[in-house]
């Protein structure tokens, strides 16, 4: 129930999974008091303004700062894709929820911090600004900070989803195996006797070209694993490819 004076508010298709009380086609009434601003009213209706892109008021653009008056019927646009995010380069942070995510963004190549405990939204949204970095999470409240540098919302709950999302939100540039999975450091180049001391005898009789982590140094080579990881690799680097 609406009380007072009332704007009129459309929701993308979108932007429908935020806001459950809107009719099917995504309208909803809230009500205005003359003094929030349009960005308020909207995070109120649960949207967080890092999924919101243009905003139209009776049919012209506003920005978020707009006070609605009553009576006006408000358009609410997803975010324009690709993403322009100031700044460069562009570097995510992503919370404890998102390990898998933060792997392959790594094993891509892109610049992916990642808490694996939860730090609390204050000091995540603190690190967000130190270090210029998007904040990926698919908690609300967390994205409603002010102090984020940038943040967006995962919509899907599938590593694979998620992945192909973020890459269409924001399209990185991709540089596959120079990333630690495991820290976000830069690979090099290694020896065989550099990272003796971490290898199995099967490992160290198998195989001959390595890589080690310049922050950590951990040791990576074409394991077990590799076709999956190169799967995942192929799938992304054909993504970016079909792009215009």
């Amino acid at each position: 129930m609406v009380n007072g004076p009332e704007i009129h508010v459309e929701f993308a298709a979108e932007l429908h999974v935020f806001v459950p009380r809107a009719r099917r086609d995504g309208a909803v009434r809230a009500a205005t008091d003359g003094l929030s601003s349009l960005g308020h009213v909207i995070e109120s209706l649960g949207v967080p303004l890092t999924e919101v892109g243009a905003l139209a008021v009776d049919g012209r653009e506003v920005p978020v700062s707009h006070v609605p008056a009553a009576g006006e019927s408000v358009t609410v646009r997803p975010v324009a894709r690709p993403q322009q995010v100031p700044g460069a380069p562009l570097r995510f942070l992503l919370d404890v929820h998102l390990g898998t995510l933060a792997r392959r963004l790594r094993l891509l190549g892109v610049d992916t911090a990642y808490e694996s405990t939860d730090i609390g939204d204050p000091a995540l949204a603190a690190r967000s600004a130190a270090e210029q970095r998007v904040m990926l999470s698919r908690d609300r409240g967390l994205l409603r900070r002010r102090e984020l540098w940038a943040g967006a919302f995962v919509y899907s709950t599938r590593p694979e989803e998620q992945l192909r999302d973020v890459l269409e939100r924001f399209d990185p540039e991709l540089f596959p195996w120079t990333r630690c999975t495991a820290c976000n450091g830069v690979l090099r180049e290694a020896s065989k006797d550099e990272v003796a001391k971490q290898l199995e005898q099967g490992t160290h009789r198998t195989y001959d070209v390595f890589a080690r982590c310049a922050e950590c140094g951990r040791a990576y080579w074409k394991g077990a694993h590799h076709e999956q990881l190169e799967a995942i690799v192929e799938r992304a680097l054909a993504l970016r490819a079909e792009r215009p």
